[in-house]
Parts: C-alpha cells; structure tokens; sequence
C-alpha cells in the first residue's frame, strides 16, 4: 500500500486530480451546505497546488481546475432551467454545466499564472494568489454583463462574520477566506521545516477568524431599530414553471393569488401593502382586461406592488417588453412602474444571436425566461419608488440583487424589495443561494429587504441580513410581517467597491511591473 501511495503522489496528474477534488470541497462552504470549516482547509489545499505549479502554464491549469470543479458543485442546479421545457431546451444543460464553470474558472486560471509568472519562490506565490484571486472575483462581477455567484466571501454569510460585509462587501469577505486559507497553508508548508514559522501562521489565522466572528457578533447583538409601522402581506402562489404560462393553469394560478392575498390573516390585522411575485400575472399591464382592477380589489384597498410583464412602442416604430415592477393603487391604476435594467443573458435575451429570434424554427434565441419572441428590453436603471407613507423602496426584480452595484445610483432607499420567480433554480441548491445573496444585500446596505417569490423563498430580512418572517420551497400561502426598521448607512454604502477596485489593480500592476525590470536585467 505504501508503494502504491507513492506512485500515486509522484504520478504528473496527481496535482491535477488533487486540485480539482479541493476546489470541488471549496463550494462546500456555499448556501445551502454553509460548511465554511471545511470550504476554507479546501482552498488552503488549492493555494499550495497553485504556488507549488512548476510554471504559469500548469499554474493556469491547476487553477482552471479547480476553478471548474468548484463552480461545477456549488452551481450544478445551473441545469435546471433547461429541464422546465426538456423537448426544447434540454439538449442545452450539458452545455450549461460545462460552459458557465469552465468560462467562470478561466478567472482562477488567470489569477494562477499571473502569480507564478510575477512571483518567485513558493512563499511569494502564495502571497501574491491571494489579491490575484481576488482581483479575479471582481472582474468576473463585471466582465460581460457579471456573473458574481458563488464568490468566496459567500461562504461567511450565514455566519457572524458576514457581518464584515458592512464594511467591506462581498470583496472584503473573499480576502478573508483567502487570508485564512494562506495562512492555513503556509503553516502546513512549514509544519516541518520551520515548525516556529508554522506556528505563527496558525495563530494568525486564528486571531484573524476570532476577530472577525467578534466583530460580526457585536454588531449582530447591537440594537434592533425600531420597526416601521407598516404590516407587509408576500404572496407566494407556488406555480409550477413548467405550467405557468399555459392557458388553464394561468388562471388557476392567478386566482391562486387573488384567494391567498384576500384571506384573513392569522391576527386579524390587515396588510398596508401586498407585493406579488415577479412576472406574477399572465397578462400585460398595458392590456390587462379586467385583472390589474381584480387585483387591487383583492389586496382590499392595499396598494398592490406586482411583477409583470409590459410593452410599448419604441422610437423605431416596433415594440419593446419589459419584465416590470408595478404599484397598483386602490382602483387597480399603475402609480409607479420599474423597469428591470440588468437582464440574464441566455435568460431574458440572447446576445447578438438574440436578433434572428422572429426566423422560423430559432424562438429559443428568445431566452429561456422570455414570454416574447425577441426577449426583453432592458430598462434605463435603478430607481427609487415613492410609496407615501411605506416609504421610498429599491426595487430589484431576480437576479439583481446579487450585484451590489445595482444599489447604488439613486438617493438611500428606506428599504429593498426583490421579487423573484425561483422557480427557474429547482427546489435544493439555486434558490437558497439567491437568497444568501439577498441577505448579503441587506448587511451591505443595513437596510431591510422584502423578498417575494414565486416559489423559495419569500422572506422579510431585517438590516443585518437575518430571517425575520418566511415561507419555504415548495408552498403556497402568505408572510404577513411587519417591515424591520433601517440601521444608519453602512461604510460599504457609502463607498462601495471602489477602494478595493484601486487597491487590487495597484497590486497587480505593482507585481507585474517588478517582474517585468527583474527580467529586463
């Protein structure tokens, strides 16, 4: 056994095999599993294959490994929206598996060579992985419209140390995941050769663990603020997706709303305001027949907030849709309208190839999310609504709530609402990962955020990202709950990413130029 253990480890592709096992442990540490104990030991293990790499190019690939196998475990539900309609779309979600991880590993890949090619010595290369992986998270929040899923600071949002994110953001989270898992290897590469160095290493990283877990305690057992005044009603119908938009079950689905959102609610208190899910009816807002007027007579003189689809004719002379965000008033008359702004690409439209959507036989080019042939509009950005007395509120519709920067651009909300159709994500991973992202949101912001959803999961969540009300995966039925009050605006409010952005490209064009003069002398 000793021998074949030997040839195993000397084997070439044993770094490989050994990179993509830890990175796949590394998503681990991600909603729903939450096992960052186990998330951080697992890039330790990935930052000594990577500084150990013999050159950038199998530093790359190591990385890129890693990277695949990471995204591939925290996002295999990423096959599920191809599985609503399998006779259509099915054929894609292998593509899906492989393509999203793959082209999200790339940013790992990248961050491995850099720090093999700008660094010398395995110790420098530890050190330098660590703001060139985190460089590599920010730009993948960016780059081709963004996909900041699954980031390495996710791993600490359902722990006191989330709490950081008040702070820092998402960003000043990954530096402490890979902080630690520097740290934790340096003291494993050293446990033998210089046990004192080892030594250090590991307290280090537990005086770092032990501060941030202190200092998102204290701000967790801070004063709650005083709530508003403001009961809130979140109907969540559980339509199933597959039959969402057909005919019959549209209907039942929507008078599924109007019976959950009239019902008497357990104390006998009556909503100030009822938020359906989005793309919640099967009509349009400019063409409602007799629906929006049915709504509003249902939330009983409540201001209705709703998601919905709309048209209009463009400057061109044909028509554009939105996925929009409505306020209906007593009569069932739209009195604020949002646009969303930040669309899914493959979701709501198709880049580029999205144009031939209308030719015969390509209406998947539409988008899966999409109920129009050439997908949605994109609308001009956020906005603030002015609800009178529930106060002015940020709307998000899906998957814009995990883009911080989706927060800023208007005055300081009172509070966030996201509507959510989660039905897309199945039942056990997708949707609880949405969510730990809504409650990053809120800790980032101090701002309560209500969150209305389909199907998993409907929620209030106070300014310091915890579950205040809830309803699960899987059920129909309401979340009547007052809205918790706002904490005072956050350093991360204030200054957002910015810093870091600076911080990090300083860094590594201060690596890269030093490598660049040792190798002109």
């Amino acid at each position: 056994m000793p021998a074949l253990t030997d040839r195993l480890r000397s084997h070439p592709r044993a770094p490989l095999a050994a990179a993509a096992i830890a990175g796949a442990a590394c998503a681990l540490g991600q909603a729903p599993w939450g096992w960052w104990w186990l998330s951080v030991p697992a890039l330790a293990a990935v930052l000594a294959l990577l500084a150990g790499a013999p050159h950038a190019r199998g530093a790359f690939l190591r990385g890129w490994l890693a990277g695949a196998a990471s995204f591939m475990a925290a996002m295999a539900w990423i096959v599920e929206p191809f599985l609503i309609d399998p006779w259509t779309h099915g054929w894609l979600a292998p593509f899906a598996l492989v393509l999203l991880p793959g082209g999200l590993a790339l940013f790992w890949g990248a961050a491995a060579a850099f720090a093999a090619w700008a660094a010398q010595g395995w110790t420098a290369r530890l050190a330098l992985l660590v703001p060139a992986l985190l460089a590599g998270e920010a730009l993948r929040g960016h780059v081709l419209t963004g996909f900041p899923w699954a980031m390495l600071g996710h791993v600490w949002i359902d722990t006191p140390a989330g709490q950081i994110a008040a702070w820092t953001g998402a960003l000043g989270l990954g530096l402490l995941t890979l902080s630690l898992a520097a740290l934790l290897a340096l003291a494993g590469r050293k446990a033998t050769t210089r046990p004192g160095l080892a030594a250090l290493a590991a307290l280090l990283a537990t005086a770092l663990l032990a501060g941030a877990w202190s200092v998102g305690a204290a701000r967790l057992a801070g004063p709650a603020p005083e709530p508003r005044d403001l009961r809130l009603r979140l109907v969540q119908p559980n339509a199933a997706q597959d039959l969402k938009w057909d005919a019959e079950h549209a209907r039942r689905f929507f008078f599924r709303h109007l019976d959950l959102t009239a019902a008497p609610a357990d104390d006998g208190r009556a909503p100030d305001l009822v938020l359906w899910s989005e793309t919640a009816v099967p009509f349009l807002l400019d063409r409602p027949g007799d629906g929006l007027l049915m709504a509003a007579e249902a939330a009983g003189g409540a201001p209705l907030l709703l998601g919905i689809q709309r048209s209009e004719v463009s400057a061109g002379g044909g028509v554009d849709y939105f996925n929009s965000l409505a306020v209906l008033d007593a009569e069932g008359q739209p009195v604020a309208v949002y646009n969303k702004h930040h669309l899914v690409p493959f979701g709501e439209y198709v880049p580029v190839l999205g144009r031939f959507a209308d030719r015969p036989g390509m209406g998947w080019l539409s988008g899966l999310a999409s109920q129009v042939l050439l997908g949605y509009s994109a609308g001009p950005g956020p906005v603030l609504l002015d609800l009178g007395a529930a106060g002015r509120v940020l709307p998000l519709i899906c998957y814009e709530a995990i883009f911080p920067a989706n927060l800023r651009g208007t005055d300081r909300p009172d509070w966030i609402v996201q509507i959510t159709n989660d039905a897309w994500f199945g039942a056990r991973v997708g949707p609880f990962q949405h969510l730990a992202q809504a409650r990053l949101r809120a800790i980032e912001q101090g701002l309560p955020l209500v969150r209305a959803a389909n199907t998993g999961v409907s929620a209030v969540i106070d300014a310091r990202g915890r579950i205040v009300a809830s309803l699960g995966m899987g059920r129909a039925g309401t979340v009547d709950a007052d809205l918790p009050g706002a904490l005072p605006e956050t350093t991360y409010a204030r200054i957002g990413d910015a810093p870091w952005h600076a911080a990090l490209a300083l860094i590594v064009l201060a690596a890269g130029g030093s490598r660049l003069r040792r190798r002109g002398h």
